[in-house]
């Protein structure tokens, strides 16, 4: 400060001691001007001035920019309602005052304006056509004749009616979907009977002694449950894999070497005949009935013919992998048509993000739908940056309410509306002035968001590493908010299932790969390599590391 006096106040020509600024205001003003010259010295004195203001004040000159900011943008949003209002106000008073006026003018000076002839009457006769103000004045039953009424607008029907009038949040009828009843001989008792003694004498020739115990026909493959010898290793029975199926003389067979509860290896091979699963039958099968979450999905039928129904809350992702033809794109349409089936649009919403442009856009339109389907990858990235703001949103409104997820919220939401003492919305802003006759807006139930992504690594490929941050996050904390991600992907490779992703997408649902490296990528353990293709998958629910065998059900364009 006292340099800053020396070089700008109180200036004397006479050479003193003592100026301005003292003795050692003029010795650093005159080394400053020397060595930056006055405005030089100006500029630096300043920067340190406030410098060593905000050592001592301790004062955030970023927190007070952003305090300024808001009261201004405060000051400015109250200022703009008042000036709303009070322009609402002056205009009412205007129109007010016109209408006024208008009803203080006689009335009968208004015929004078259209009257041409002053020796006609006021009122003339019907038939006169000079004024057309005048014809007003005619009966209304001359004026609309009664034949005008019989004639229809519309002579032919353009399209027939596609679907049943339905209620508004009614779940669509089965009868939409076809269904498919092919009848496929199995075996009989005895080819299975010679079929054991065959697995056993393939296994003897290679020095393995086994002893089947049980065979358990299903409509794709036929399992032989296998006790091994005494010193026997799973491990020679599993590299034998290869040559069981050359000498049974069949595409492939797969080795179960854990079977949950029993004690026996398990050996599948497929079927001569394969049978179609109906995804009708699914749907109206008891299982699939008595389910109760909105998020139930039909994904087909196991080993033994029963239907597998799982339920998407309890995985709480899924990741769906397998090369092209394997059944993967009929599997998410699958699911998306379970959901469909199952839950309304008050319960569940969707947002799908198809980059292939072609699998998921049979879907556009429908009132699930959080948004349109997505096909550039930028939106993508949008759509899942909304989702990350949607899921803090939630856990904020959970907390403020005190709840640990969506279904308790829900329920609390519901309880108290049939109590008739709905609850006001902890998140509404006091600050926000309420126009006249609203009130603090009340809390309503939320819906279940499924995001279901296509192909990820195409997504991965264009926008990279932000979408992989996203999905993270989303996987990480997004099922206590109600928000469950169905992610697909045709090349499982790890740069693009990634262990960050891996680690946070427990289910795991694999049809056929090409290799043994791509089966342990998507399910930490081989096997899909041996898969049949055409919706043969494996399913590895979360909580468990045993894969369970199923056979998808088929879809047809059509139906969708």
């Amino acid at each position: 400060a006292s340099t800053f006096c020396y070089l700008h106040i109180l200036r004397c020509q006479i050479e003193l001691p003592r100026n301005s600024g003292g003795i050692i205001g003029q010795e650093l003003g005159e080394a400053s001007i020397i060595t930056f010259g006055n405005s030089g010295a100006t500029l630096l004195l300043i920067a340190v001035f406030f410098a060593g203001l905000t050592l001592y004040t301790h004062i955030s000159w970023v927190k007070l920019m952003e305090i300024v900011g808001r009261n201004t943008l405060l000051l400015t949003t109250l200022g703009f309602r008042k000036v709303v209002l009070f322009w609402g106000k002056a205009r009412t008073k205007k129109e007010y005052v016109y209408e006024t006026e208008q009803k203080q003018i006689n009335p009968q000076e208004i015929p004078a304006v259209v009257s041409f002839d002053k020796s006609e009457p006021v009122r003339p006769s019907v038939n006169v056509k000079k004024s057309p103000v005048i014809n007003f004045a005619a009966p209304p039953e001359e004026v609309i004749p009664a034949q005008l009424i019989a004639k229809p607008v519309v002579t032919k029907k353009l399209q027939t009616d596609l679907f049943k009038d339905v209620e508004p949040g009614a779940l669509p009828d089965t009868e939409l979907l076809d269904l498919r009843v092919i009848k496929v001989r199995g075996y009989s008792a005895d080819e299975l009977e010679d079929m054991s003694r065959l697995v056993e004498q393939s296994l003897q020739d290679f020095n393995v002694i086994v002893e089947v115990t049980g065979v358990l026909p299903g409509p794709v493959i036929t399992r032989f449950e296998m006790q091994p010898a005494a010193g026997v290793k799973v491990s020679r029975v599993s590299g034998l894999a290869k040559d069981l199926a050359r000498s049974l003389s069949v595409t492939s067979v797969r080795i179960v070497e854990v079977i949950a509860g029993k004690s026996v290896i398990g050996l599948e091979i497929p079927n001569q005949e394969r049978e179609m699963v109906s995804f009708r039958k699914g749907l109206e099968s008891s299982k699939f009935i008595k389910a109760k979450s909105p998020l139930s999905l039909f994904l087909g039928k196991d080993i033994a013919g029963a239907p597998v129904v799982t339920d998407l809350a309890k995985m709480p992702h899924l990741l769906v992998a397998g090369t092209t033809g394997s059944g993967k794109s009929v599997a998410i349409n699958t699911m998306i048509m379970s959901m469909l089936y199952k839950a309304t649009p008050d319960q569940v919403r969707m947002i799908m993000i198809d980059p292939k442009m072609l699998e998921l856009s049979v879907y556009e339109g429908i009132p699930h739908l959080l948004t349109p389907v997505v096909t550039d990858m930028k939106d993508a990235a949008n759509a899942l940056r909304w989702a990350v703001a949607e899921m803090e949103r939630r856990y904020k409104l959970m907390s403020k309410v005190g709840v640990r997820n969506l279904a308790g919220f829900n329920k609390l939401v519901t309880d108290a509306e049939n109590n008739g003492e709905p609850i006001k919305d902890p998140m509404y802003s006091y600050e926000t002035e309420l126009a006249e006759g609203e009130s603090i807006p009340t809390l309503e139930s939320l819906p279940n968001i499924v995001i279901v992504i296509d192909e990820l690594a195409d997504m991965m490929m264009i926008v990279g590493k932000k979408v992989e941050e996203l999905i993270a996050r989303l996987a990480q904390k997004a099922r206590a908010a109600g928000i469950h991600l169905i992610l697909a992907t045709q090349r499982p490779s790890v740069d693009v299932l990634t262990g960050l992703i891996k680690a946070n997408v427990p289910s795991r649902l694999s049809f056929q790969v090409s290799s043994r490296i791509d089966s342990r990528t998507v399910l930490d353990q081989g096997g899909a390599e041996y898969l049949l293709g055409n919706g043969d998958m494996l399913f590895m629910p979360s909580g468990t590391n045993i894969p369970m065998r199923a056979h998808g059900a088929f879809v047809d364009d059509h139906e969708v």
